[in-house]
């Protein structure tokens, strides 16, 4: 489909509601993958606002805030835009388990999934106070939150996932490269506290003389390459993506890192550089991309990728505010977090398997 509304030739019985007959005009589409995607994103910047407030004391002792109301709006307007997509086709003759386009189902799971766990952070907010820094992270009703939030917010991924063809273009695939957009920041949002733009744990300022930070930086790094680079790879082994998709993915969640957390002027610089990073990723990539059907290709690129973007990283660490790690440790940090990219690729596209000999 390639429009909010799909046409049906023919009509059909439809098994359960009393109607006989489908009309010729639903819901669904590119159009409405669109509206998904951008919503998604609405509702991901309403997560980002609320961890902001957190981070910087910004929050009080209610669960009733300016940027809960922001935050659960955009769950609102899914939630408004998935119910009158269900209820219009069943109207028009679609059983219920089909009203949803494809891929959408999941969606309106997590919808469920979500508002259980919004009642569950009201009463936990109200029965044990707002959580602060870390533990905001670990709360269980947050988590519950945040696995609705992700099914919600691919459903536009998985639509497109259905599809058949190799080739995504940004009037068909946008949806698809903005719903893994959300879905690589919303894990990097879980796991703030690991991420070297969040926590500066290499920097001079750190030091506590205590291996335990350092072994909690390099952690850190390692952490942040896998949940980053493993969805991206997914959609690089499923799809030709288009020029300007990894600046998108990684860009979005760059700047979203920096921002939630921002304490000191040298963040923008930190983040500067490793935007230029992304910007050789993603001349990487489409350099690679005639060759990444071969497995080869594809790894070169799960190594390069983290390699470029932690090195570039340290690199204006040193120059801004420097670091208390030896160069033994943080030069070895950048080639652990390649090596992990390219470990990730053996999962991505595990080798050939010899075929059994049957006796």
């Amino acid at each position: 489909m390639s429009s909010l509304v799909h046409r049906q030739p023919h009509a059909q019985r439809v098994q359960g509601p009393s109607f006989t007959s489908t009309p010729d005009r639903l819901i669904g589409g590119v159009r409405f993958e669109w509206a998904m995607s951008l919503l998604g994103l609405i509702f991901l910047g309403g997560l980002y606002l609320d961890g902001w407030a957190h981070n910087h004391d910004k929050t009080d002792q209610s669960f009733f805030t300016i940027c809960h109301a922001f935050f659960y709006s955009g769950f609102l307007l899914i939630v408004l835009l998935l119910v009158t997509t269900l209820w219009i086709n069943h109207r028009r003759g679609i059983a219920w388990n089909q009203a949803l386009p494809a891929g959408y189902s999941l969606s309106m799971f997590g919808v469920l999934l979500f508002a259980v766990g919004g009642v569950g952070d009201m009463l936990w907010h109200e029965l044990f106070g707002v959580e602060a820094d870390f533990d905001a992270l670990f709360s269980p009703s947050h988590l519950v939150l945040a696995l609705g939030m992700a099914l919600i917010n691919t459903g536009p991924l998985r639509a497109a996932w259905a599809r058949p063809g190799k080739r995504l273009s940004w009037t068909d695939g946008g949806p698809a490269l903005l719903s893994l957009t959300t879905l690589v920041s919303g894990l990097s949002f879980l796991l703030m506290a690991s991420h070297p733009l969040v926590s500066t744990i290499a920097g001079a300022a750190h030091d506590d003389g205590s291996r335990f930070v350092e072994i909690a930086g390099v952690s850190g790094v390692l952490l942040t390459t896998l949940f980053t680079m493993g969805p991206i790879l997914l959609a690089i082994r499923r799809w030709r993506l288009p020029a300007g998709s990894l600046i998108l993915i990684l860009g979005i969640d760059t700047f979203a890192m920096a921002i939630v957390n921002w304490h000191h002027d040298y963040t923008l610089w930190l983040m500067l550089a490793m935007f230029v990073a992304v910007l050789l990723v993603e001349v990487v990539r489409l350099r690679l991309e005639p060759l990444m059907e071969k497995k080869n290709a594809l790894r070169v690129f799960a190594a390069l990728a983290p390699f470029l973007l932690m090195g570039s990283y340290f690199i204006a660490l040193l120059f801004t505010e420097g670091t208390h790690w030896s160069i033994h440790l943080w030069t070895g940090t950048i080639v652990e977090a390649s090596l992990a990219g390219w470990l990730l690729s053996y999962l991505v596209v595990p080798p050939a398997v010899p075929a059994e000999v049957t006796q």
